[in-house]
């Protein structure tokens, strides 16, 4: 385990699918922080703003010395815009820095990998999808959008 992923233990489906990329779902205040002191650069949160946080985003996650965005993934974002700024977003970061990207339980965030592991990383649909699933991917629906997606932009 790497010390990125240690530092967020206890958070739901903490997962490391590429190295340096560290997913999951909620993080506490305190586990951020403990990502920042194991080396982590960067969040990206791809929470609805409606969703309740356990702190105050963006100012605690910057306050505690970490870059932050926010790409809210919900049933009205639901589009190829959002897929492509995801992917971007992990395009940016990947090899260049230690990124936690999060959403509730991380459903969304499997979900939103899949563009990214087929159309940058080369990989298969079983592949993506089964290292999307160890990331919390459960919605066949989330599935499909972002597989619709891959298939779109092949």
């Amino acid at each position: 385990m790497s010390q990125l992923l240690d530092a967020i233990q206890g958070v739901v489906n903490a997962a490391e699918p590429l190295p340096g990329l560290v997913t999951g779902g909620q993080p506490s205040l305190a586990q951020l922080q403990a990502f920042k002191r194991a080396g982590g650069q960067a969040v990206l949160d791809i929470r609805d703003p409606m969703e309740p946080q356990p702190f105050r985003t963006p100012d605690d996650v910057t306050a505690a010395g970490l870059e932050y965005a926010r790409i809210p993934v919900s049933a009205a974002t639901r589009t190829d815009a959002t897929l492509a700024a995801v992917r971007a977003a992990v395009q940016g970061a990947v090899g260049k820095k230690a990124l936690l990207f999060y959403c509730n339980s991380g459903n969304r965030v499997g979900a939103t990998l899949v563009p990214y592991l087929m159309l940058d990383r080369g990989m298969n649909e079983t592949a993506a999808v089964e290292l999307a699933m160890q990331c919390g991917l459960r919605s066949s629906e989330q599935l499909e959008w972002a597989l619709d997606y891959v298939r779109r932009n092949s």
